[in-house]
C-alpha cells in the first residue's frame, strides 16, 4: 500500500457510493471537496483521512464508475453468447443507449477526455484502459470465429464509441442506433 492509499472501511465504502451519486449528477471536473462533502453528510477532512487526497479521492471514483463499466460489458458478453459478436455489439449498444445510463456515460466521457488532456494527473490511464476493457469484450466474442475473415473489433469499437458520442451530443438516439444497426448489416453481408 503506498502512502496515499487508505485501507478499506465501511465508512470509507459508504462515503465513495455517495460520492459517486454526486459525481453522477455533477461531474468529476470540477470538483470541489466542500460541496462535496457537504452533499453527502461528511466534511472535507474526513474525505482526506479516508482517501488521502482529492487526486485519490478521484481515482476510487473513476475506479468506481470503471466496475459499472466492467459489469455491463460482461453483462453483453454474457447476454450475446460466447462468438457472437453482433449480439454482443447489439447488446452492449442497447445498454448505452438507454437513458437511465446516461449520467454514467457523461462522467465517462469527461473522465476519458481528462485523461488524455491531463495524462499525469488522477485521470491518468483512464482513456486507455476503458479501451482495453471495451476491446477485450469485442475480442473475446470474436475469437469463435476466423479472425481473419470475422469482424474486427476495434472497427466494432470505433461505431460504438462514435455513435455513442453522438447520441452524447445530439440526443438522437434513433440516428446513432440506426448506425449501430447499419454497421451490423455490412458485417452480416461481409459474413455470407
Amino acid at each position: 500500500m503506498s502512502q496515499h492509499e487508505r485501507p478499506g472501511s465501511a465508512r470509507r465504502d459508504e462515503l465513495l457510493e455517495r460520492a459517486y451519486r454526486y459525481a453522477l449528477a455533477h461531474g468529476l471536473g470540477e470538483l470541489s471537496l466542500r460541496p462535496l462533502a457537504a452533499a453527502i453528510g461528511s466534511s472535507p477532512r474526513v474525505l482526506l483521512f479516508l482517501f488521502g487526497s482529492k487526486d485519490q479521492l478521484i481515482r476510487a471514483l473513476l475506479g468506481r464508475a470503471r466496475a459499472d463499466e466492467l459489469a455491463a460489458l460482461r453483462r453483453a458478453r454474457e447476454a450475446g453468447g460466447a462468438d457472437d459478436f453482433p449480439a454482443a455489439v447489439r447488446t452492449t449498444w442497447g445498454w448505452l443507449v438507454d437513458p437511465a445510463h446516461r449520467p454514467m456515460l457523461v462522467l465517462w466521457v469527461q473522465a476519458y477526455g481528462r485523461s488524455l488532456s491531463e495524462p499525469d494527473g488522477p485521470w491518468a490511464g483512464f482513456a486507455r484502459q476503458t479501451v482495453e476493457d471495451w476491446l477485450g469484450l469485442l475480442t473475446e466474442v470474436q475469437r469463435g470465429a476466423d479472425a481473419d475473415a470475422g469482424p474486427d473489433p476495434a472497427l466494432g469499437l470505433a461505431v460504438l464509441r462514435g455513435a455513442l458520442l453522438d447520441l452524447l451530443a445530439t440526443g438522437d438516439a434513433a440516428r446513432a442506433t440506426a448506425v449501430v444497426e447499419r454497421y451490423l448489416r455490412l458485417i452480416g453481408a461481409a459474413a455470407r
